[in-house]
């Protein structure tokens, strides 16, 4: 048998030349590998730096393009505007010209003649009095309106909708207030997730500003002025509505007074299994989608009256109703079935 010793060596010999073959496994990888791996990494960089200032400035002149067009269309709406203004001022000067001098020479015919000279001025007059008769009272006309149609662009709306929702204001901090939630929902202690139940919860429901039949809530507060965004979380449900309204909504019974899109007072987003619609004075609009929303953006701009509802996933406009909202707006909410929430 072989000594220990020699035993002992060979193994130390076999480990000295792992180590040899583990250090010249890093010293390549030090010498090869990283620099190589450094270089494809400052490579890529510089390759994605330059996709996104190709793709910016591509942007950046679409903008600009568009902004040039519609200022152009904005400019020709003002000015065919104003010269129908133009044509409309002469022709009622004009006009108020002929009534004038018509009155100054009714007067002087009847201050300056007799009655046998009235009743021979008969045909003259009667002539001259014909023109006033040809002479309309103005009428409301939208020819003298500026109309902003004029500024429509889908461009423009997706691009405004997906800056707002996805990359500038973003979701707003909304909660929801649990004075109005129906004895049929059940709300988080972050007062953000609205749970549907069949059975009515035992809750004070006559307190006036509770709903006491359909499965609605609103949120703490309104909106009057300025541009608001807030998203919903409404994976998990099949059967929800989210919108705005009026405080002054009815809260009790099942009318459709009080259900949300069933009158003047509430403009929502609706889910009933596969089917999607806008609703609002009971007239409701489908909504055409290829999948179902996980998550939907609401966006309200009270000045310019319009809300706006929106895929953030797919930078989708789902729906865009316009109106001159007369009253301050509440964010407002319904669920039958499982649950949704404010992100």
């Amino acid at each position: 048998p072989e000594p220990l010793s020699f035993l002992f060596q060979n193994k130390l010999v076999d480990r000295c030349e792992q180590l040899q073959l583990q250090s010249a496994a890093i010293a390549k990888h030090l010498a090869e590998v990283l620099p190589a791996r450094s270089q494809s990494v400052l490579t890529a960089a510089n390759g994605a730096r330059e996709l996104v200032i190709q793709r910016l400035i591509l942007v950046g002149k679409v903008c600009e393009d568009e902004e040039q067009r519609l200022l152009e269309r904005v400019h020709a709406e003002e000015e065919r505007a104003q010269q129908s203004i133009l044509t409309q001022r002469g022709h009622w000067s004009e006009a108020l010209q002929k009534l004038a001098a018509l009155r100054t020479y009714l007067v002087d015919m009847i201050t300056n003649l007799d009655d046998q000279g009235l009743v021979n001025a008969e045909q003259e007059i009667f002539e001259r009095t014909e023109v006033a008769e040809g002479i309309l009272e103005p009428q409301e006309s939208a020819k003298l309106n500026f109309n902003q149609q004029c500024v429509q662009s889908p461009l423009l709306h997706r691009l405004w909708a997906s800056a707002v929702l996805c990359c500038i204001t973003g979701s707003q901090e909304i909660h929801i207030d649990e004075k109005t939630v129906s004895p049929h929902l059940s709300l988080s202690e972050d007062k953000k997730t609205l749970t549907f139940s069949p059975k009515k919860a035992k809750l004070d429901s006559d307190s006036p500003e509770r709903f006491d039949h359909w499965p609605n809530a609103l949120a703490t507060a309104a909106f009057q002025t300025g541009l608001h965004a807030w998203k919903v979380g409404v994976e998990k449900s099949c059967a929800y509505k989210l919108g705005v309204c009026y405080g002054s909504l009815p809260r009790k019974g099942p009318g459709n007074e009080v259900r949300l899109g069933f009158n003047a007072a509430s403009w929502v987003f609706s889910r009933y299994d596969k089917e999607f619609r806008f609703l609002h004075a009971g007239q409701p609009q489908p909504v055409e989608l290829i999948r179902s929303p996980a998550e939907i953006g609401v966006l309200l701009d009270f000045a310019g009256g319009e809300v706006l509802f929106y895929d953030p996933d797919s930078c989708t406009i789902l729906f865009s109703h316009r109106e001159a909202f007369a009253a301050p707006l509440y964010p407002v909410f319904a669920v039958a079935h499982e649950s949704i929430a404010l992100g």
